[in-house]
């Protein structure tokens, strides 16, 4: 109900307004039956930008942090999370991808529209990133299309680490359905997973015309982490 209430009366109304999105392609998304939208993650906006967009109910996958949050912003947030129904998944750990994954085929089993960001993680640069193959492993054992999305301007609207967006039109771009019947069975071929995951962010880099980087997103991070850690703190050199 809360889902709904948010939706059509509290923030899809107020989203609408402030950014102004034109919507490309919203025929592509299947009227009924289980499906996977798999976009391009850039903002925090994201994920209340397409469920507002969207004619059917949508469940995200998103990270625990989001459910934990501490001071008013994070109980907010957690508390938006939890009321929209919402997924937490803890991606800590060598088990996260397969509790990910678990969750996900649990929607999907409903007849229900998953949404997942296959990077894995925003992007802190605006760029598209390697794509996880979790999406795949769920794409082939629930055999199910896989609707490609394209999130464009989110990120000058509300990059990483900003509160408060920029008001500005954004565009969200839904492409071709993606069958992947012909690889029914294969989901423990890891050639296979992979080459169904390029695939995926190939139609999504096609739509957002990003620029592409091969290379996980969440590596990147932590490479830039340790770069910036070793500026502030050089070591001493050994005497």
């Amino acid at each position: 109900m809360f889902y709904y209430l948010l939706k059509y009366v509290l923030l899809g109304p107020l989203l609408r307004l402030l950014f102004r999105p034109r919507i490309e392609g919203l025929d592509r998304v299947p009227e009924s039956g289980p499906a996977i939208v798999a976009g391009n993650h850039l903002s925090f906006s994201d994920h209340f930008l397409m469920p507002a967009i969207l004619k059917r109910r949508i469940t995200f996958l998103a990270k625990a942090e989001y459910f934990t949050g501490s001071g008013i912003k994070g109980r907010l947030v957690a508390a938006f999370f939890r009321s929209a129904g919402q997924i937490p998944v803890d991606r800590s750990g060598k088990d996260a991808g397969r509790a990910a994954i678990r969750e996900g085929l649990g929607v999907l089993r409903k007849g229900e529209l998953l949404g997942i960001y296959p990077e894995g993680t925003r992007s802190h640069d605006g760029r598209l990133y390697k794509g996880k193959v979790g999406v795949a492993v769920m794409a082939l054992k629930a055999q199910v299309p896989v609707v490609p999305c394209a999130m464009i301007g989110t990120f000058e609207a509300q990059p990483p680490g900003k509160v408060v967006p920029n008001l500005r039109p954004v565009v969200i771009r839904f492409g071709k359905p993606l069958d992947f019947s012909r690889y029914a069975g294969m989901e423990n071929e890891k050639a296979i997973l992979r080459a169904v995951t390029d695939e995926i962010m190939y139609a999504i880099l096609s739509l957002s015309e990003q620029e592409y980087v091969d290379q996980y997103a969440a590596d990147v991070k932590a490479e830039l982490a340790a770069e910036e850690k070793e500026r502030r703190f050089p070591r001493m050199p050994m005497s």
